[in-house]
């Protein structure tokens, strides 16, 4: 298939793309020691997990159908964090997961009777409260009030029994400078902890196949902690194994005018980019500019009826008209996982950009799927 036969809206995911992430943490992986996890919250298409586990280690879920989604179709490690777990999810975990990280000790202790009778291995996550976040307070675990992790002044003298790991999850889309930084905190204050512990997972939010991110001091901060407290190293990073590594292809419906052409398009970022509202952003767009840089300006919208599904306002060399498609960048992460269908808008189908250039469609939704959630 080729691009032009593809219908839109459509997510494309680049395998080239793909290895070149997933050969950058290999070779972290080789270097130091560590383990590198999926983090499926950023990326679930699972057609392509039998490629990125010949390169990392395995996944991390942040519930029991992430846990299982791994098990089933990808295997190697899988580890799992929530902040609270159900008895019988929790029954089912410690059956197909290796690592299971609690929130607090009430329910590391609600649950012990599971656990202790299973083979998985138990951590429990810190709140270093050290915040690294600049003007996303939303994505801050360390703000104050935050429900996630366990404070210093709440944690006991020693590891509860049983317990092997800590983990500790702080960033959000950054690089390996304020990694060092919360690190060295983490020694500051829970110390004790990590020389009691087995294992330690720094989480994710890891940028480390982002063009300029400093690999070689994320590695020297992963080898001292390996070094300094004999422990197991992991990240969980999703962003860093799908970055820049998807598209969003969309058509341009019709064209309105008030104040500035604004563009309705069948892609939504209510529907299918949630994080253009939520964060917000302005996700890239090829062959376009910012505001006023190009010749003609335009608001690109979409059909649904939410007055505030604005994309954003991009500049183009010649005016885009009715018919025509445009390809948003870095769409693999936080798109798929996080879409919907408000409005009874269809959600985008899955393709796969082949090495050898090639297209192929691998997943088609239609009316089933909006109707099978509702009754």
């Amino acid at each position: 298939m080729k691009e032009a036969e593809l219908a839109t809206p459509v997510y494309i995911v680049d395998e080239a793309k793909l290895i070149k992430n997933l050969e950058i943490l290999h070779k972290v992986e080789v270097d130091t020691g560590c383990h590198i996890l999926l983090a499926q919250k950023a990326f679930s298409m699972f057609r392509v997990y039998p490629l990125i586990k010949k390169y990392i280690s395995g996944a991390t879920a942040s519930g029991l159908y992430e846990a299982r989604l791994a098990y089933e179709e990808m295997g190697g490690e899988n580890h799992v964090f929530s902040p609270a777990y159900t008895e019988s999810e929790m029954s089912e975990l410690v059956r197909i997961c290796d690592h299971i990280s609690f929130n607090s000790l009430r329910q590391l202790d609600a649950h012990r009777k599971i656990w202790e009778a299973s083979n998985a291995s138990v951590g429990l996550r810190i709140n270093p409260e050290f915040s690294t976040q600049e003007g996303h307070e939303i994505y801050d675990p360390c703000a104050p009030g935050s429900r996630l992790g366990i404070r210093l002044c709440d944690m006991p003298e020693h590891l509860p029994e049983g317990v092997e790991g800590i983990h500790f999850h702080t960033l959000c889309e950054q690089g390996a400078e304020p990694l060092a930084e919360t690190v060295k905190a983490v020694e500051e204050k829970f110390s004790i902890y990590l020389k009691e512990a087995k294992w330690i997972n720094l989480g994710g939010g890891h940028h480390i196949s982002k063009a300029g991110y400093n690999i070689e001091l994320l590695e020297k901060t992963i080898k001292h902690l390996a070094e300094t407290y004999d422990l197991e190293v992991y990240l969980e990073p999703g962003e860093a194994i799908a970055l820049d590594a998807g598209y969003l292809r969309t058509k341009v419906m019709d064209i309105v005018h008030n104040t500035i052409p604004i563009l309705i398009l069948d892609a939504s970022a209510a529907c299918h980019m949630p994080d253009v509202l939520e964060m917000p952003y302005r996700p890239p767009l090829k062959g376009s500019g910012a505001p006023g840089e190009k010749q003609y300006t335009c608001r690109l919208a979409s059909r649904t009826c939410l007055a505030g599904d604005v994309i954003g306002d991009y500049s183009f060399d010649k005016m885009p008209e009715i018919g025509d498609t445009l390809t948003f960048e870095d769409m693999a992460i936080y798109s798929m996982v996080k879409n919907n269908t408000f409005n009874g808008m269809p959600l985008p189908d899955i393709a796969l950009l082949h090495e050898d250039g090639s297209f192929e469609t691998v997943k088609h939704f239609g009316y089933a799927d909006f109707k099978e959630r509702l009754s």
